[in-house]
């Protein structure tokens, strides 16, 4: 039964992928660019649940999967390149759906990274992705930690870089705009960056938003645009109202890390995970 419904998820998934191609090629990129809800609310997509942990799954209503690789015009044949999959939630969503066609790459942090935390998260993701018994197919993981370490470069030439969540972290170092010029280069010419990140509201400086992992749009796009990106599109899909982002502990306090742990913890589960924005930016032919 895993294996039939593997088969019809992938099937879903690139017929929703192919969709979503057509509807995009149907618009021009201004009206795509202010239009973007149709290209995913169309579009049929099911993600395989059975390689993954019944608390990935739980996230989903939240993070929304197979609506944003839809937006991102994922397709099985594709070589995708994740930039910090940090624990692995979206890897388990990709490698298997990569594996029997295309290619998925892990940029991640150094085995021998001077931070602590790095390393421990590479060798929990080693652990669980490198291993010849594990289900989630084939898993090529690289260094990006500029400027001590990045692997991320011309000759990859990937169809999709996809990154969930971590502007802000490379904020921290002052990493951004070499990641951001890391991934034009190893992305082919014509493909897409996609980009899934806390929401700031205006207004908030660059303190702010290393201190709240709240990251602006514009800076976003900014950062995409000095690299060489053009924005194609924009989608709500990952947007949450409910989500004041004045918070103690800035996005943490949210689900799923609850720094303030029991300490108006109702009240958070039930504002739910944070604000998204969810772009897709093209680098030119």
């Amino acid at each position: 039964m895993a294996a039939i419904n593997a088969i019809y998820s992938t099937l879903l998934l690139t017929l929703g992928a192919a969709l979503t191609a057509s509807l995009s090629s149907c618009s021009s990129p201004a009206n795509n660019l202010n239009a973007t809800s149709q290209s995913v609310d169309n579009t049929a997509v099911v993600i395989d649940n059975s390689v993954r942990p019944a608390a990935d799954s739980a996230r989903d209503r939240y993070r929304h999967p197979a609506e944003t690789l839809a937006f991102f015009q994922l397709e099985p044949q594709h070589t995708v390149v994740e930039i910090w999959p940090g624990g692995g939630w979206y890897s388990r969503i990709l490698a298997p759906y990569l594996q029997a066609d295309g290619r998925y790459i892990a940029a991640h942090w150094a085995a021998d990274s001077p931070v602590a935390f790095f390393r421990n998260s590479r060798a929990a993701f080693d652990q669980e992705f490198t291993q010849p018994e594990q289900p989630y197919g084939p898993v090529r993981v690289l260094i990006l930690e500029p400027p001590r370490q990045n692997q991320l470069t011309a000759d990859i030439q990937a169809d999709r870089i996809l990154t969930f969540r971590n502007v802000h972290n490379w904020m921290r170092n002052h990493q951004e705009q070499a990641i951001f010029d890391s991934m034009f280069a190893a992305l082919r010419a014509g493909g897409i960056l996609g980009v899934v990140e806390h929401r700031a509201p205006p207004g908030f400086s660059r303190d702010d938003m290393v201190k709240s992992g709240y990251v602006s749009e514009s800076y976003v796009q900014q950062l995409a645009e000095n690299a060489g990106f053009v924005l194609e599109a924009r989608s709500e899909v990952n947007a949450n109202t409910a989500d004041s982002k004045d918070y103690p502990d800035g996005v943490w306090t949210l689900p799923p890390s609850l720094r303030l742990g029991e300490t108006n913890k109702a009240r958070y589960l039930a504002i739910g995970e944070s604000d998204r924005m969810t772009l897709r930016f093209r680098k030119p032919l």
